[in-house]
């Protein structure tokens, strides 16, 4: 099925966001890095090894702009990575990449280390709560952690390692060594946690495939790497990864290899892992969740468009007083793991300030 999807208003941080996040080591001290970054003097098409366009423009700077930013960009990593603002001096700035076409206008930073010339990733974006929340939700209830600071305009954000979905689904889903049930399995759980919490637009370009080799076969897990769509859409369909045309490869081969006993299963298995994460992170998640009942991060017809579509789907009235976005996350929450006969309360509507 094909999701035509409008770009998504931008959601301001808002004051109880921004003190839940200073809370947790999330924020560093505001600087217009940004917008230096946007200062760039000529930009390029960056071609994969295919010679396809990837959409990333690669930007060049005046020299005196471009060791400023060299500093600049060095002393964020280090504290994005290390904790620390002191500056790096083995560190340098080695390429700036640049996407217009995304929600968050991202600039991409390859960071290289002089000693080894081993480099990494990290993004500079437009701050915007909808993607906070999203890796908020990601960082507590998924099996990664998520990495990244933000201040009032600025989120710096860690690059999330993993073959793209969509190069994976092209290049890899035919290939002989590839385990097809660890793949089916591992999709049902995404979609699983996915739909859980509510994020949406999960098509095969927004996660990643993570390889891992274990003793006898390859290890994979899918992990999400867009989170724009927290809880924004209206429609039931766009939290699960499962209906979107560009999925559809994998869904096949769930529908190919697991039967409906099996996959009840591993749903199973991710509602009580997710189960064990929020009775561990409880305090944190009542935390999240009450800056997010208390924000506006929709709009009110989406907002009744999906209580409506949830309470079907469900096939409950549990959504029925849910009055936004942060309260239908909430019940959304408390309805799938409650699947598990573990009664789960997080309290939406006392959590509002």
């Amino acid at each position: 099925m094909e999701h035509k999807l409008k770009k998504k208003d931008f959601c301001p941080i808002s004051d109880e966001l921004l003190a839940y996040l200073e809370r947790y080591g999330r924020t560093f001290e505001s600087d217009p890095i940004y917008e230096r970054l946007r200062s760039f003097g000529h930009s390029f098409p960056l071609f994969d090894k295919d010679g396809n366009d990837t959409l990333w423009r690669t930007v060049t700077y005046d020299p005196f702009i471009l060791k400023e930013l060299n500093e600049k960009l060095t002393s964020k990593y280090a504290q994005l990575k290390l904790g620390d603002t002191q500056v790096v001096d083995h560190l340098y700035v080695e390429r700036v990449d640049f996407c217009e076409f995304g929600n968050s206008q991202p600039f991409r930073i390859r960071i290289v280390n002089q000693f080894n010339d081993n480099y990494d990733h990290f993004y500079v974006k437009i701050a915007d709560s909808s993607r906070l929340y999203g890796l908020e939700l990601e960082h507590i209830l998924s099996p990664d952690r998520i990495n990244y600071l933000v201040n009032r305009a600025t989120l710096i954000e860690e690059h999330i390692a993993g073959i793209p979905g969509d190069v994976f689904i092209g290049e890899y889903l035919d290939k002989q060594d590839l385990s097809e049930v660890r793949i089916a399995k591992e999709f049902v759980k995404f979609n699983e946690r996915c739909f859980a919490r509510l994020l949406g637009d999960m098509r095969s370009y927004n996660y990643v495939v993570d390889m891992t080799p274990d003793f006898e076969e390859t290890q994979y897990r899918v992990r999400a790497i867009d989170f724009d769509q927290q809880s924004w859409e209206g429609s039931v369909k766009m939290y699960l990864p499962q209906y979107f045309e560009e999925n559809q490869p994998v869904v096949k081969l769930c529908v190919k290899l697991l039967n409906y006993p099996t996959i009840q299963q591993y749903q199973h298995e991710e509602r009580n892992l997710l189960l064990r994460r929020v009775r561990v992170e409880r305090e944190r998640l009542g935390a999240l969740l009450r800056c997010l009942c208390a924000d506006n991060c929709s709009t009110p017809e989406k907002t009744e468009q999906l209580k409506e579509e949830l309470g079907k789907h469900h096939e409950t009235d549990a959504f029925r007083d849910c009055k936004g976005m942060g309260e239908l996350v909430t019940r959304s929450i408390e309805v799938v793991l409650g699947k598990t006969g573990q009664t789960l309360d997080l309290g939406a509507r006392r959590l509002l300030p």
